[in-house]
């Protein structure tokens, strides 16, 4: 049997060694054929079973069960006789369900997620192939590695995807989560080197460029994405993740704890201040300590308190330093009985001001920092601000005042700078110069 392959994928297509192949590149890079190919190949010389697993089940017939089909005909493997016995060689497609049988025995089954409970009844899955995992959700792909089970044969799940943002729980899992300071790999060594394996997981990346089947029309529509769509262009064109939307902090930096410490050392007059953000269930408990250095227009985060599901009595136990201190916290206004228990408890704590408009006006009063600088200490911070994007309405348009997530490290920043207001700060000051030039 003769089949003409891109080169990049002839290594893949017979490496069967580890667990997990993970295979992320752009548009029209062919990585959803060559992964079709490797399994049928795989399924000729094996009796196995194989899922093949979509968010949507009714994705399947215009996408997978259609390219295995036509990969089956193109290597004239097609059995369409019609008779009982599919003949020997030769693989039968069938429909409702969809489902690829071969002459040994051997099938290919598909699933999607949103109906979980077909996937129950499956047995013996030797092989799942996740495509468009990104759009899987992360407990689903959890419970999928509980269908994968043999008795006898080697496991293996391929995933494969266009790479999306850096929030999504592939790029969380098969790569970095600066949350939970988890690095299995770094994106730009893959970028680079094409193919990796680091222990269980073979990684293989692609564009365009490794078709060479494509027309040059396709890769020149993809070129010009660049001028339009700068973040499509990253995903189609170079098949790299990054952040997807208008970053709402562009001059967020993260820096090591001692340096942020040592740089608020130097400040020539800091402006010191505490925001709080109430949560419990699904929101947070935020705490923010900060320095604003007024002439640099920079603003230090060095210290932070996050977590939810704390009733009042236990925060107030946790955050009691700041009762001993008196430091004045600005919180959310939003909930005066908070504040009332917490003032009698003997915290320094008022409400920030919040009106018809808040939102936006202090996101706008945070983006004018000339450099906003975090301590990597306070890994909630940076989890939330770093790559903190816009929302979009429906016509795809930025929201000024709404997020791609609910940030509560924010929240409480906006709280705790509430009165500082740039130009207040210069009036102030030049009403302080001007009688002690006067004197003079």
């Amino acid at each position: 049997m003769e089949k003409e392959v891109n080169p990049h994928f002839e290594d893949f297509l017979f490496d069967w060694n580890q667990k997990f192949q993970f295979l992320v590149g752009g548009y029209g890079s062919s990585k959803s054929y060559h992964v079709a190919l490797k399994i049928i190949l795989k399924l000729i010389s094996e009796k196995r079973t194989a899922l093949v697993v979509r968010e949507v089940y009714e994705t399947h017939k215009d996408s997978t069960f259609s390219l295995f089909t036509e990969i089956v005909e193109e290597m004239g493997l097609l059995d369409d006789s019609g008779r009982k016995n599919i003949a020997k060689g030769k693989i039968r497609p069938k429909e409702s369900p969809y489902e690829l049988r071969f002459f040994n025995g051997s099938k290919i089954i598909f699933k999607g997620m949103d109906k979980p409970a077909k996937l129950k009844s499956i047995n013996n899955i030797s092989i799942i192939w996740l495509e468009e995992c990104s759009e899987i959700k992360y407990s689903g792909f959890k419970e999928l590695l509980g269908r994968l089970r043999h008795p006898s044969l080697k496991l293996h799940m391929i995933l494969s995807t266009n790479p999306v943002g850096e929030d999504n729980w592939t790029f969380k899992h098969f790569f970095k989560d600066d949350r939970n300071k988890r690095l299995v790999l770094d994106d730009r060594e893959l970028y680079e080197k094409r193919t990796i394996v680091v222990k269980d997981t073979y990684y293989h990346h692609s564009t365009a460029d490794d078709n060479l089947f494509l027309p040059e029309s396709y890769i020149a529509q993809l070129d010009e994405m660049k001028e339009y769509d700068p973040d499509l262009y990253r995903i189609a064109r170079k098949g790299h993740f990054g952040v997807n939307g208008v970053r709402v902090l562009p001059q967020f930096v993260e820096m090591p704890h001692d340096e942020v410490m040592a740089a608020i050392e130097n400040i020539r007059k800091p402006i010191k201040r505490v925001g709080m953000d109430f949560g419990f269930e699904s929101s947070y408990n935020a705490i923010i300590r900060m320095v604003v250095d007024h002439d640099k227009k920079y603003l230090y985060i060095y210290w932070e308190y996050y977590k939810n599901q704390m009733t009042d009595d236990l925060t107030a136990e946790e955050i009691k330093e700041f009762k001993e201190t008196k430091e004045l916290i600005k919180a959310d206004s939003a909930e005066p009985k908070t504040i009332k228990y917490y003032r009698q408890l003997g915290f320094n704590m008022v409400g920030a001001k919040k009106y018809k408009g808040s939102r936006l006006q202090y996101t706008k009063k945070i983006k004018r920092f000339k450099k906003i600088i975090c301590s990597d200490q306070c890994t909630n911070t940076v989890y939330e601000l770093k790559d903190l994007t816009y929302a979009l309405d429906k016509n795809g348009d930025i929201i000024l005042d709404e997020f791609s997530i609910d940030p509560h490290t924010l929240s409480a920043i906006w709280y705790g700078l509430d009165d500082y207001e740039v130009a207040d700060l210069k009036e102030k000051s030049a009403k302080r110069v001007r009688p002690s030039r006067e004197r003079r």
